[in-house]
């Protein structure tokens, strides 16, 4: 059985919240009762202790996220927002669906994964074109998983003072511990270029370097997403510190045709003749064609019609490409 100092110092802890001297004392009551030849009491104990640990770990994943408002320093670094997108908003490929899916699940079930010595994917890596989904993923992984979504302002993190900029990260790093989140650090190639590159500068040397340091100790609860258009400009230490590289494609035209299908879908497509239409739409990113559907749309509700035709959608196709190509 406890002592009764043992029993005063559980009293103590319990009293001051001290979650984690608790258990400290627990087990070395129950490490006292295996002494004496209680087995079976010192085994029921141990089972409550790895009970208690894994409720203490599941309410932090639980606990509801504070309104995100960056304040003083942190205002001209973050800018944070709600989504209400999800990822079953989002078409694309199986693979990259299922890689996403799996960043989800893992995250919310991290608790399963902590018990066995394993930790969840949340630090990612997002390359591909421009419009390809890159930034909508942020959105969406922060929508699923009901948390906010702090984009990082490279141009308030990056100054001309030796140092500065390191200090600054240093801050957004800080804030993935009080405020769990999903921190996208978009158009990453501004501090991510690789560092020996001709006209590379002392101070973004330290930058990156600074980066893959708080990148590697960081162990919050957040999600960290570095998105980036020019992969091949990345520094080639960057790929080994993120937990999943996520490559994205312009759409092939199977999936061009559901997303029109999905933007659209208040409206009548039957009539749609789609080999020409996919034939217009070759070559645009997602968001160029989610825009092409909306100005489509909009000429429909103006001219008060219900269905969407072939000529307004291949005009409204046809814009977006002249506007691609200013």
């Amino acid at each position: 059985m406890a002592t009764a100092e043992q029993l005063k110092a559980l009293l103590r802890s319990y009293a001051e919240g001290d979650d984690e001297r608790f258990i400290a004392i627990s087990m070395q009551v129950a490490s006292h009762a295996a002494r004496k030849g209680q087995g079976k009491f010192a085994q029921e104990l141990r089972a409550l202790i790895d009970q208690a640990k894994l409720h203490r770990s599941t309410s932090k994943l639980q606990k509801p996220v504070p309104i995100a408002r960056a304040t003083g320093e942190l205002a001209g670094l973050l800018s944070a927002t709600y989504p209400k997108v999800y990822l079953g908003d989002m078409v694309l490929p199986g693979a990259t669906a299922d890689q996403l899916g799996r960043v989800a699940q893992e995250y919310r079930q991290q608790h399963k994964l902590r018990a066995h010595g394993l930790s969840a994917r949340r630090k990612l890596l997002l390359v591909g074109p421009p419009g390809a989904g890159k930034t909508m993923t942020a959105s969406a992984l922060a929508g699923e998983l009901n948390m906010p979504l702090l984009a990082v302002q490279l141009h308030g993190v990056i100054t001309k003072f030796m140092g500065e900029s390191a200090a600054k990260l240093r801050l957004i790093f800080d804030a993935m511990h009080e405020t769990r989140g999903v921190y996208l650090f978009d158009e990453f190639d501004a501090i991510g270029g690789a560092r020996d590159l001709p006209n590379d500068v002392g101070e973004m040397r330290r930058i990156l370097n600074s980066f893959l340091q708080f990148l590697e100790q960081d162990d919050s609860d957040s999600i960290i997403i570095a998105a980036t258009n020019h992969e091949s400009m990345l520094d080639s230490a960057l790929f080994r510190r993120f937990d999943d590289v996520v490559r994205y494609e312009l759409p092939s035209p199977e999936l061009a045709r559901r997303l029109i299908e999905n933007r659209l879908s208040v409206f009548g497509v039957q009539e749609i003749r789609w080999k020409d239409v996919l034939d217009a739409a070759n070559g645009l990113s997602y968001a160029e064609l989610a825009r092409a559907c909306d100005d489509a749309a909009r000429r429909a509700v103006l001219s008060d019609s219900t269905s969407i035709t072939t000529e307004t959608l291949l005009s409204a196709l046809s814009e977006r490409r002249s506007i691609n190509k200013l």
